[in-house]
């Protein structure tokens, strides 16, 4: 179980824990107009629990393919203030782009990035971790289909994914707009990137975000996005 400041995770059917990476992008990822938005592979329902506090007039779907995981997320859902506004559906974004008409201001996804290293033999976790269920392709396929002509698509990867992602996300007519590089401390080389696409062209704003200055010392650019959620700022 994880407290936040205004709900609670519970995790003990999810393969994928809270972690830094889900807390980042839902804490980073541009929300300010948004009034739908879809969060792809939700897990516990974490991100999707953040944006609903950062957007308070958002309506929130939040796809899950692990129907284990699925049921946890209503769970954590239905102890929050904003189980109104945030609906977990179970099943497969593929299959959820399929038949869904709506489109969505912000699409949301932590996805899972492991494509040739070695599996897991518990098959949630390697679901969870492993691009087999959930490559780029079928991301940007989908955000294609279903984010509105002036929406954005958020995504946080390792850098080596992120750029693919980057180069993929052009022969499917989206540019990457916004990138902040994530460093764990200042001498450590770049971890992750935290992405949003547009459609179209649009010129990029970089940014860079060191999380430590030593063990548990934390900056204050990092303390500055999460106060809002992390109990211990």
């Amino acid at each position: 179980m994880f407290t936040f400041k205004q709900f609670t995770i519970h995790q003990d059917a999810c393969a994928m824990k809270v972690g830094t990476d889900g807390v980042l992008l839902g804490a980073w990822c541009p929300v300010e107009h948004a009034v739908r938005v879809l969060d792809i592979g939700t897990g516990t329902g974490l991100i999707a629990l953040m944006i609903a506090q950062r957007a308070p007039k958002a309506l929130i779907e939040a796809v899950e393919l692990d129907e284990k995981a699925a049921e946890q997320a209503r769970y954590n859902v239905s102890l929050t203030p904003f189980d109104e506004r945030v609906k977990v559906v179970a099943g497969s974004i593929q299959m959820f782009a399929e038949t869904n008409q709506g489109v969505y201001d912000v699409i949301v996804c932590n996805p899972p990035y492991f494509v040739d290293s070695l599996k897991s033999p518990n098959n949630t976790r390697t679901q969870a971790r492993h691009a087999d269920t959930l490559t780029q392709d079928d991301l940007l396929l989908a955000a294609n289909k279903l984010l509105s002509e002036q929406g954005t698509l958020n995504v946080i990867l390792p850098t080596v994914e992120a750029d693919m992602l980057i180069e993929k996300s052009k022969q499917f007519g989206f540019t990457l707009e916004l990138c902040t590089q994530v460093l764990p401390t200042p001498q450590s080389p770049v971890k992750r990137k935290l992405m949003s696409f547009v459609r179209g062209a649009s010129s990029l704003l970089e940014t860079q975000l060191v999380i430590e200055t030593d063990r548990h010392v934390y900056t204050d650019d990092y303390k500055l996005l999460t106060k809002d959620f992390y109990l211990k700022f």
